[in-house]
C-alpha cells in the first residue's frame, strides 16, 4: 500500500523513498532507472514483464512528462498485461485500488 506521494517522495508501507520505484506485491525496487530518462524503453521494464503482472501501472511523474511510446504500450498488452498509464498522483490512486486484489506492479516516476 502506498501511504503518500508528493513530488520526489513516496511512502510505501511506512518507508520513504526519494527515487523512482517499482512496487511489486512482495518488494520495492528503489533503484529503477530508465535508459532514456523521460522516454520509457523496453529494457527499462524487462524485470517487470518477466514477473508477469496482471496489471502494470505506470506513473509518468507529477506533471506527466515521462512518455510511454505506442510501440511499448502495444508490446506490454501483447504480453497479456493490462496497462494503466497516468500522472503519478493518479497512478498511486489506481495502485492502491487494485494492489490487494490483483497481481499488480507499479512503476512510478516521482518527479517530472
Amino acid at each position: 500500500m502506498i501511504d503518500s506521494y508528493s513530488f520526489g517522495k513516496i511512502v510505501i508501507n511506512g518507508k520513504a523513498f526519494n527515487q523512482d520505484v517499482v512496487i511489486y506485491p512482495d518488494r520495492v525496487n528503489s533503484s529503477w532507472w530508465r535508459r532514456q530518462g523521460h522516454n520509457l524503453c523496453w529494457d527499462d521494464i524487462g524485470e517487470i514483464i518477466a514477473f508477469k503482472p496482471e496489471i502494470l501501472i505506470i506513473g509518468q511523474g507529477q506533471p506527466g512528462l515521462m512518455k510511454v511510446p505506442a510501440a511499448i504500450r502495444a508490446r506490454i498488452e501483447e504480453q497479456g498485461i493490462k496497462l494503466f498509464i497516468a500522472g503519478t498522483v493518479k497512478a498511486v490512486q489506481q495502485y492502491n485500488l487494485v494492489c490487494g486484489s490483483k497481481r499488480a506492479v507499479a512503476a512510478l516516476h516521482l518527479t517530472c
